[in-house]
């Protein structure tokens, strides 16, 4: 049996990182947080980044059995419903996704058609549920605090794609300030984490390299504990939260956010078109 392969593809708009993740002997595959171009100023979208994915997946004759999201991105576009017509698969998320859809109906005074039980994805993932895709072995850990509804995909129980929840260890945590979010929280995901071996390879979501380093999507449980400037070993929850409400009071909002949320809500679909056969995006004033 040959070892698992990961292979990353960044976004460099939103330096997000994507994986399809996969065994070379029996090319079964998932794909992890696909990002669909999305230019804010035109309101165009593209298919450019994605699609190199999906060319991976071809040449390498993998077939794709779930496209996979941590949770509903704040900061771009999904593209789990292009990777899915393109190469298959099943889109799963975390059950929360539903409290998620609530507060963001109300937030966009969403069309009353839309339903908020999740009902958009294939599939809701619930805390320590498994699934194989080949001989691979995935557990699902709900790792709030970001959002209601992050989760985290362990494979093998050797490798596990954090979502936003961990960054390098030199950048920190994610912020916790979203509707739904709490600092408290995401301390209490993040030590299920970081009990895991310490070995466990990390892959992260995101990446804001500092100065001198270039873009990395992959660290240690080990690394984490001994190096993250937010939540290395002996950080108490008490520090945590204060250093990460402090912080995150100086940030603004993702630029991608209001677009984002109104499409990942719906499983990366655009909302349904108005009487004149356009897709219309909502900008609520003064909600965020």
């Amino acid at each position: 049996m040959s070892a698992v392969q990961v292979k990353a593809f960044l976004d460099d708009d939103s330096e997000t990182f994507s994986y399809v993740v996969y065994r070379e002997d029996e090319r079964k595959a998932v794909v992890i947080d696909p990002v669909l171009d999305f230019d804010y100023k035109s309101g165009r979208t593209s298919t450019r980044g994605a699609q190199r994915l999906v060319d991976f997946v071809k040449a390498e004759k993998l077939q794709v059995e779930w496209v996979l999201e941590t949770h509903a991105h704040a900061d771009h576009l999904s593209a789990a419903p292009f990777v899915k017509e393109q190469v298959g698969g099943q889109i799963g998320i975390g059950e929360h996704i539903k409290d998620v859809q609530k507060i963001f109906k109300d937030v966009f005074n969403l069309e009353k058609e839309f339903l908020p039980n999740g009902h958009q994805f294939d599939h809701l993932f619930k805390d320590g549920e498994t699934f194989k895709v080949g001989s691979m072995t995935f557990r699902v850990m709900h790792t709030p605090g970001h959002t209601p509804a992050d989760l985290c995909y362990i494979v093998d129980e050797e490798k596990i794609f954090v979502g936003d929840t961990l960054f390098m260890p030199d950048v920190g945590t994610a912020r916790c300030d979203f509707p739904g979010g709490s600092a408290s929280t995401l301390y209490q995901s993040i030590q299920k984490i970081l009990a895991l071996p310490e070995t466990t390879e990390i892959y992260i979501c995101h990446d804001y390299p500092t100065q001198g380093r270039e873009h990395e999507f992959k660290t240690t449980v080990a690394q984490q504990r001994q190096h993250s400037k937010h939540v290395h070993d002996g950080v108490t929850e008490a520090e945590f939260v204060k250093m990460r409400e402090e912080r995150d009071a100086t940030l603004e909002m993702p630029r991608l956010i209001l677009p984002s949320i109104q499409v990942n809500i719906r499983a990366g679909h655009m909302p349904p078109a108005d009487a004149d056969g356009k897709v219309y995006l909502k900008l609520p004033i003064d909600q965020l």
